[in-house]
């Protein structure tokens, strides 16, 4: 049986949820102001998919923030991901990301100079990223308006719809 004829995972993620699959599965999810990442390593068969909500994780949270609300956070996600694909031997030059959403899908004040939380959000997983050893493969970022994505963990593609 080859990689495409395996059954498939079905993996919907909400915001600030992320998920590994070390069986083929299909990722959806749909973006606006959050970013969603892929990750996908061919040779380990592994794929993976996070969508963050807000760009930083707070310097000094208040109490303790357990692991699952640290993913609402673009910089947390991508440094909890990274770890789980160093800790099954990825290395992350082998690791294809591909990042998407950070748009501006509620209406801007042009009077304010303040960047948005989209822009935020795009900003951060790029510099999170570039930090961590992960260039990006591929990218549909900004925008007015939402998107629906659907990662195939066999192969990498991403599917992308424009929400209007």
């Amino acid at each position: 049986m080859n990689r495409t004829d395996e059954p498939l995972l079905e993996i919907y993620l909400r915001p600030g949820e992320s998920e590994l699959a070390t069986q083929p599965a299909i990722f959806r999810t749909v973006l606006g102001s959050c970013v969603g990442i892929t990750f996908w390593h061919q040779r380990l068969g592994l794929g993976a998919m996070c969508h963050p909500m807000l760009p930083s994780y707070p310097r000094k949270p208040p109490g303790s923030l357990s692991v699952e609300l640290g993913r609402r956070y673009v910089d947390f996600t991508i440094r909890e991901m990274a770890e789980k694909f160093d800790a099954r031997g990825a290395r992350r030059d082998e690791v294809e990301i591909k990042l998407f959403g950070g748009a501006d899908v509620l209406p801007v004040h042009h009077s304010t100079t303040r960047p948005t939380v989209g822009r935020l959000n795009c900003d951060a997983a790029l510099t999170t990223l570039d930090a961590e050893g992960f260039e990006v493969a591929a990218s549909s970022l900004g925008g007015k308006h939402g998107v629906n994505i659907h990662f195939d963990s066999r192969t990498g593609e991403v599917l992308l719809r424009r929400l209007r």
